[in-house]
């Protein structure tokens, strides 16, 4: 077809096939069914062969027809998919939304937001990318992400951040410790078994965030085994070699052979916040951010 005119014919011919039936196809075109018929008429003298066999009591589609049919349902699928995602763009809409995330929101607080998101916004296209804190920073400084979701605020002035969570601290033990016997344990019972930690090249953010907290108990973190997921250190802790530390989120990700005492301290929690760059346009930012406070202030009514 070379005009839209000619996209208003094949338009019609697609509701005849699928109807076959030239009372309803009329009526879903809002048509009466003279006119129909002449749009019919004159896509078939346009292509030159029948679509259609038609009688008094049914009508049928030829077998030029059926090809025909087939091959252009698929494509006005695509015409009209182009013309939404264009509306989209003329109204100020991005592509989609990017989220960066790292372990301690994967459990529940990132994919939780990302089904209300989606619920709510069907059609946007979302993407997920797991990085460790320092290179979200980076990712959104450099428009890669559009949010993420990292250990602690961003005190940065071109940046916004919710804080989403502020979670304890727990030691996890072999599940035939001895301290397992107890209530809780202290900063100082950690400090002083052997340690199974996340590497630093991965782990960075919480490392630090971890030898702060037991710097200013005077005491001295030092892993005697250390590895790159969360799997492999709850794995290694229930083998024996050591005991590690981790926050709600994860505790729930342990399967046996571990046990788990939260670390009697009020300061050892660790804050999780979302964190996105003032100056970005993106609707579908703005409206996942919307969603993230109404959840959050849901939460704090309860």
């Amino acid at each position: 077809m070379q005009n839209l005119n000619g996209l208003d014919l094949v338009s019609s011919f697609l509701v005849v096939a699928e109807e076959l039936n030239f009372r309803r196809s009329a009526d879903r075109l809002n048509l009466d069914q003279s006119a129909l018929t002449r749009r019919i008429q004159k896509l078939e003298h346009h292509l030159g062969f029948k679509l259609l066999e038609r009688s008094t009591r049914e009508v049928a589609l030829t077998a030029a027809g059926q090809s025909f049919y087939r091959d252009n349902a698929a494509m006005m699928d695509g015409y009209h998919n182009s013309v939404l995602a264009a509306r989209r763009v003329a109204q100020g809409h991005t592509d989609g939304l990017r989220i960066g995330y790292m372990t301690f929101s994967a459990p529940r607080l990132m994919p939780e937001l990302l089904a209300r998101f989606h619920k709510a916004h069907p059609f946007v296209r979302l993407t997920t990318a797991y990085l460790r804190t320092q290179a979200q920073r980076l990712a959104l400084a450099k428009n890669e992400i559009d949010a993420g979701f990292m250990i602690d605020r961003f005190d940065h002035p071109e940046f916004q951040s919710i804080e989403m969570s502020d979670e304890p601290l727990f030691a996890i033990l072999p599940a035939d410790h001895p301290l397992g016997g107890q209530d809780s344990v202290t900063p100082s019972d950690v400090a002083s078994l052997p340690l199974v930690l996340g590497e630093m090249q991965e782990w960075d953010e919480y490392r630090w965030r971890l030898e702060g907290l037991f710097s200013a108990e005077g005491l001295v973190l030092t892993p005697q085994f250390e590895a790159a997921h969360t799997l492999a250190i709850g794995g290694m802790v229930g083998a024996g070699l050591g005991i590690t530390i981790f926050p709600q989120s994860l505790v729930g990700l342990l399967g046996a052979g571990v046990v788990v005492r939260p670390i009697d301290h009020p300061l050892f929690r660790l804050r999780t916040a979302l964190v996105w760059r003032s100056s970005n346009p993106s609707t579908e930012l703005i409206n996942f951010v919307d969603i993230v406070m109404a959840s959050r202030k849901l939460e704090a009514s309860r």
